[in-house]
């Protein structure tokens, strides 16, 4: 990474959502709606189910009070009509029972369909997004949006969804109900629902930045695990696992208490519906009471009207309850909106050029580049270089000096500020990326293994590629016998990064990705750096048959990596200083002489 992002204080910007303004979480709320128009069907058969769910709970309570009133309060103790009202009664059990379970097993279907949607392009989208976007920001709060985020989702169209629809309509049904029976008593209910509304709306904003710390913080601190995990080697080779653990304490600290806050801020919010319906259900006892006393209304009504008013605030509990969980998924919501409006700085042309890959001769040209990966701090100026196809070139120079910026710019992980890249005259920017890619083959100092098995790995799961391809392939670069010592062969399991191959063995298999996938440029960003000088020598040679017929660019700060290159390219502060063969260039006596007596270990001390 160049010293320059390396440097660069990590931003927050995804996982803090208090700037978000009303339009932003509108379109992120329309945006998250659009995942669920193709179950439009699904949603409507739902909503059908639950109309028959609540029809049939809402009635029974009606049925008792016929049978009370019209029955039993009066002597007329009917059996027939009690056993009429006893099998009405259960066959609505049995009908809420059957759609019940229909609706939740379709709901959860299509939920989990959309989510599962939603999580698919949310981890493509991220994957096409260009470099500089994965140097802003943390892969630990990446990790969080597709994971935590993702789920927030599911719980809204499982859940919150759900209830929005039938706590909504038993609402509404339970007061024409209650109108119905008693409007005296209906009108006394009403007087909650203002009182309801207040307590929601004093809560609503205080509960939306309750939920926002939490997100953040949780983000922040699986964000430190996975920048801790990844360097684990380092923390114990210079024994910080002491201050590593003061400073996830203090992360787990604020999370722990981001959630206690959120915590107390719901039994709040729950308990003050809970005690507001205790009481409503002791004064309309007592009004209702007295008018059953004084013979206004039948006592079969007050009952009914007393289990009504307590349904009244089952479905007003359960929507506050699902209240919270919206707040949840209005930050999630706002936060996966802002990746999927995060376009990629790298844009393939709207007129792309037509390249056929087998025709690519491999010559490439540096027009007068200039690039800095932040504004008005050059890391390359002003740079002109013309290659050959099938040349091997050797870029050398001190860290800072802009080898590496050379390759990300030809791998156009960055876009050039000025001047231009060609590849067989072609600007490369006129080449669609995954073309661009094919052509052009890259091993890095420390090579990337994915789990799986060693064929996995060669051919990066790409199945057109067949494993007697691979062999091919392995025996080719010299890494056959290599992996036949291994157990299982070609079919060993890696883990993430390969751990229990040596280097040399992970940077074997990196060359036989080159030949499986045959691009046309090779790129070789201090391939042998970490290797000891007889890993080194397998490597070389192995570099050797691969580099063979393809442009090959090599950047060392081993000089022996580069020596037999056909053109070495010496880089200081930007710029090429000098450039030719080995000998040449130690004859000019110059920069590249010195590096050269200085990986000799001849250079004086302080000179």
């Amino acid at each position: 990474m160049p010293k320059e992002i390396g440097n660069m204080k990590p931003q927050d910007e995804i996982s803090s959502a208090y700037n978000v303004s009303k339009e932003d979480r509108r379109a992120a709320f329309r945006a998250t709606l659009a995942y669920a128009k193709p179950h439009r069907w699904k949603f409507l058969i739902i909503f059908c189910c639950t109309m028959l769910v609540i029809a049939a709970d809402l009635l029974q309570p009606y049925l008792v009070k016929i049978a009370i009133d019209n029955n039993l309060l009066i002597g007329k103790n009917d059996f027939s009509m009690l056993l009429l009202i006893c099998g009405v009664y259960l066959a609505l059990s049995v009908i809420s029972l059957v759609f019940t379970y229909v609706q939740n097993n379709l709901l959860q279907y299509t939920g989990q369909s959309i989510v599962g949607r939603i999580r698919k392009e949310l981890f493509e989208h991220i994957s096409k997004l260009s470099m500089p976007f994965f140097d802003r920001f943390q892969s630990g709060s990446l990790v969080t949006h597709v994971s935590s985020d993702t789920e927030s989702l599911n719980q809204f169209f499982t859940q919150v969804f759900l209830s929005l629809i039938r706590d909504g309509m038993t609402l509404v049904f339970i007061i024409l109900m209650m109108f119905h029976l008693d409007p005296v008593l209906a009108g006394y209910s009403m007087i909650l629902l203002p009182i309801i509304a207040g307590i929601a709306i004093g809560f609503r904003s205080y509960m939306r930045k309750t939920y926002q710390i939490t997100r953040t913080q949780l983000s922040r601190l699986i964000a430190f695990i996975a920048e801790n995990l990844a360097g684990m080697n380092l923390i114990q080779a210079f024994h910080q696992e002491k201050e590593q653990e003061k400073r996830f304490t203090d992360q787990n600290t604020r999370y722990y208490r981001a959630n206690l806050r959120e915590i107390r801020t719901n039994v709040l919010f729950n308990r003050s519906f809970d005690i507001l319906g205790n009481l409503s259900v002791a004064f309309l006892t007592w009004i209702g009471g007295l008018a059953v006393f004084h013979h206004t209304i039948e006592f079969g009504v007050l009952y009914a009207f007393i289990t009504y008013i307590r349904q009244f605030f089952q479905p007003i509990n359960s929507i506050t309850q699902q209240w919270n969980t919206l707040q949840s998924t209005t930050v999630s919501m706002d936060r996966l909106h802002r990746i999927f409006s995060i376009q990629p700085d790298i844009q393939d042309s709207e007129t792309p050029a037509k390249i056929d890959l087998a025709e690519v001769k491999g010559c490439i040209d540096y027009n007068h580049v200039q690039f800095g990966y932040q504004d008005g701090i050059p890391v390359i100026q002003d740079l002109d270089l013309h290659i050959r196809p099938g040349e091997m070139i050797g870029i050398v120079g001190t860290t800072g000096a802009g080898k590496s910026s050379l390759m990300s710019l030809l791998c156009r992980f960055y876009d050039v500020k000025q001047g231009s890249i060609q590849i067989d005259g072609t600007d490369i920017r006129d080449i669609p990326q995954h073309t661009l890619h094919r052509m052009i083959g890259l091993v890095q100092q420390e090579p990337f293994l994915y789990s799986g098995t060693i064929v996995d790995n060669v051919r990066l799961f790409d199945e057109s590629i067949t494993r007697e391809q691979v062999i091919e392939a392995c025996t080719f670069v010299g890494a056959d016998s290599l992996i036949k010592r291994l157990k299982d062969g070609y079919d060993t399991k890696l883990s993430e990064r390969g751990s229990g191959l040596s280097a040399g063995e992970r940077q074997l298999i990196s060359f036989a990705r080159i030949v499986v996938f045959q691009p046309k440029i090779l790129i070789l960003d201090e391939a042998t750096a970490n290797l000891d000088s007889q890993t080194e020598q397998l490597v070389q040679s192995a570099l050797q048959v691969v580099s063979a017929g393809r442009t090959t660019l090599v950047i060392a700060h081993r000089l022996s990596t580069i020596m037999q290159a056909d053109r070495i390219i010496v880089m200081r502060q930007g710029q090429i200083v000098e450039q030719g063969n080995h000998t040449q260039l130690l004859e000019k006596q110059g920069y590249y002489n010195q590096l050269y007596k200085h990986s000799q270990g001849k250079m004086a001390a302080g000179t």
